[in-house]
């Protein structure tokens, strides 16, 4: 199994991290991979002051039906493409090394790797609007700090959402974000960045297999 070229195993499915790395942990189906993804990304980077940010992509997610999942390794090559000659950006298969689907079972992972990581969950505001849907999706917010990247999609909605409301209490303001990886979660921000309207479903709309 490789993890951003790095061969892994269960006890190792992240590339080796030197003490205190602060990652942003980015997942998706990536269906296809586009500017708006890495508009998410880098902007989480800069903003967070990210040492990395680690693409997850995931096998397939469960809240998403079959036509929107895409052929797994055709997703992760094209992850792979997208990402090369990005500095500070890797993409990782550890989702798929661990055989699960639920982002909370990766979450306990990292955890037993925490000494060596300072990581932060980075997801686009469209998925604040439906994050209470997620598996342990209370579980996720007490694991690690979360950022919140705004996007163009639902961003109303996201910011009425059940987790908006159920941990108002955590949220740092945006002025906070270069230190929301030291912070113990629950943590999170919302970050306003300009706008990339470019959406995986907008592109398969207009592209044929």
């Amino acid at each position: 199994m490789w993890c951003g070229g790095v061969v892994i195993s269960a006890r190792n499915i992240f590339p080796p991290a030197p003490a205190g790395l602060r990652v942003g942990l980015f997942g998706g189906s990536f269906n296809p991979v586009h500017e708006g993804h890495f508009h998410v990304a880098q902007t989480a980077k800069k903003r967070l002051g990210l040492d990395a940010v680690w693409w997850l992509v995931s096998p397939g997610n469960p809240l998403k039906v079959n036509a929107g999942q895409g052929n797994y390794v055709r997703r992760l090559a094209g992850v792979r493409q997208a990402l090369t000659g990005k500095p500070g950006h890797f993409v990782c298969t550890a989702e798929a090394a661990l055989g699960t689907r639920y982002s909370i079972d990766l979450f306990a992972v990292v955890d037993a790797i925490r000494p060596a990581l300072r990581p932060v969950w980075v997801m686009g505001a469209d998925n604040l609007a439906n994050f209470h849907l997620w598996k342990d999706w209370q579980g996720m917010a007490f694991a690690m700090p979360i950022a919140v990247i705004a996007r163009p999609q639902d961003e109303v909605r996201a910011r009425f959402s059940p987790m908006v409301r159920r941990f108002s209490f955590a949220r740092l303001p945006e002025a906070a974000a270069s230190v929301l990886a030291d912070q113990q979660a629950p943590a999170w921000i919302y970050i306003t960045a300009p706008m990339h309207d470019q959406s995986s479903t907008k592109l398969r709309n207009n592209h044929t297999d």
